[in-house]
């Protein structure tokens, strides 16, 4: 009978794998190509950091390069492979999640927070500097629905008062052959009168990204919400166009009077 069992087991086993669809052999393979991947996020943080006086670009294709070189893979072959899962947006979305999911546990298992971040990390977890972020950490975006569009809410926590205002931050890279590098990012919070204030800005370059909510000294939080939006392509293009969200990030700050430039968001207030 075990005998039995077992020969099914193999025997199913075997089935499934020949059903699962291969990649070509011209091709990087998936767990070599996310391997790849999480290193040129990590060769774009790594650009983005120091005090030296370099382009971020120019260090950013340094990095590029040293990237591939450690894996043995020329430019050439990554832009074949990277169009080749690009077009198969089901299998190149949840090999993203993984990269994200790695990105995530690094930044956790070293303890640190990147960039302008840095400056509320002594603060944070306090009684009036807290991150309220209950999200997932990373995400990734590309112009084709439903993959081009992060939403996220969360109910407001015990902890929220009466005046407190709130940043929204996220680490953002891309990896673009062509167009414009920009999404739009969406911050919304319902108050308890049932007003409700929202908050938009681009998100258009590589690295630590922000969007302020001002403080409401009459009424408290009690629902929040929001998005990260690409806009979609018109029709397929094979030209690459993606962006990791990660290190996202909800900083709460207690009677913080933290005004937002006029030309970078807009403002809108509903009562009903």
């Amino acid at each position: 009978m075990r005998l039995h069992l077992l020969f099914i087991c193999i025997v199913a086993a075997a089935l499934l794998a020949a059903c699962t669809p291969s990649v070509p052999s011209q091709y990087i393979q998936p767990d070599d190509m996310e391997d790849l991947l999480v290193d040129i996020h990590l060769a774009q943080s790594m650009a983005q950091e120091g005090t030296d006086t370099l382009p971020t670009d120019y260090k950013e294709n340094l990095y590029f390069a040293a990237a591939l070189a450690k894996h043995g893979v020329t430019k050439a072959q990554f832009d074949s492979s990277l169009t080749y899962y690009y077009i198969r947006a089901d299998r190149f979305s949840d090999m993203y999640k993984h990269v994200a999911k790695r990105l995530s546990e690094q930044a956790l298992a070293q303890g640190a927070t990147e960039g302008e971040v840095n400056r509320f990390a002594s603060m944070l977890n306090s009684s009036d500097t807290t991150d309220v972020w209950r999200g997932q950490f990373s995400a990734m975006l590309i112009p084709y629905p439903p993959y081009n569009r992060f939403d996220f809410e969360q109910k407001a926590d015990t902890s929220f008062r009466e005046g407190d205002s709130f940043m929204f931050i996220a680490n953002t890279g891309y990896i673009y052959q062509s167009g414009s590098r920009s999404v739009q990012a969406c911050l919304v919070m319902k108050y308890d009168n049932d007003s409700i204030i929202s908050r938009t800005a681009s998100f258009s370059s590589s690295g630590i990204n922000q969007l302020r909510m001002p403080r409401n000294g009459d009424h408290q939080v009690k629902e929040i919400w929001g998005y990260i939006y690409m806009a979609p392509e018109r029709e397929y293009s094979p030209s690459l166009k993606l962006m990791l969200v990660k290190d996202m990030q909800l900083i709460k700050f207690r009677n913080k009077k933290d005004e937002m430039p006029a030309d970078s968001t807009e403002y809108k207030q509903t009562d009903n």
